[in-house]
């Protein structure tokens, strides 16, 4: 996670291989329900910058790394797309039991959703730029601003663009917990 960026744009092409890396994920009945909206207009990366608290940051003594990334990828995933798929024949039909969003145990337009963020992250990497991933507390207007349809739900931001210097979080200080993985049993 990188939180700020130099004025380095980024090549069309490599955002291409990232964008296609971040697509190439699992996809539960292969629903294809997750969506990537590459922004590399300034203006509109600082109106989501805006929206996404950066002043908050700077007020923290971060710097303007939102705004300062020359690409910003929203993430979107569609439960719709997913109980449409859900309701074809050969995954169990309009009167099946997925073939209502509502009626998943697990949401997995959510999974899919998290394994495209973090393609797009490693993608970046692995391209020699940085990546970060934030969240919105105002992706309403995000979608407005954007024009994303009514079907789809923003779950985040990434971030890409040529490291700067940063500032690392605080919480970091907390160290890894201990008790998070375990083997054969609980």
């Amino acid at each position: 996670m990188v939180r700020n960026y130099t004025d380095e744009p980024v090549d069309a092409a490599v955002l291409d291989r990232i964008l296609d890396a971040g697509m190439r994920i699992p996809s539960a009945g292969f629903s294809q329900g997750v969506f990537l909206i590459a922004v590399t207009d300034e203006e509109t990366r600082r109106e989501i910058a805006t929206l996404s608290g950066e002043e908050d940051y700077v007020g923290m003594g971060m710097d303007p790394w939102i705004s300062r990334a020359p690409v910003h990828v929203i993430v979107g995933v569609s439960a719709d797309v997913y109980a449409d798929r859900y309701s074809e024949e050969d995954k169990g039909g309009p009167d099946g039991p997925l073939a209502k969003a509502e009626n998943w145990q697990v949401p997995y337009w959510w999974v899919d959703g998290g394994a495209a963020m973090q393609n797009l992250l490693l993608a970046a990497v692995d391209e020699g730029l940085a990546a970060g991933f934030l969240g919105s507390h105002r992706m309403p207007e995000i979608k407005t601003l954007l024009d994303i349809p009514d079907h789809v739900s923003p779950i985040g931001i990434v971030t890409i663009g040529h490291p700067a210097p940063d500032r690392k979080s605080g919480s970091l200080k907390r160290g890894r917990r201990p008790d998070i993985i375990h083997r054969e049993r609980w």
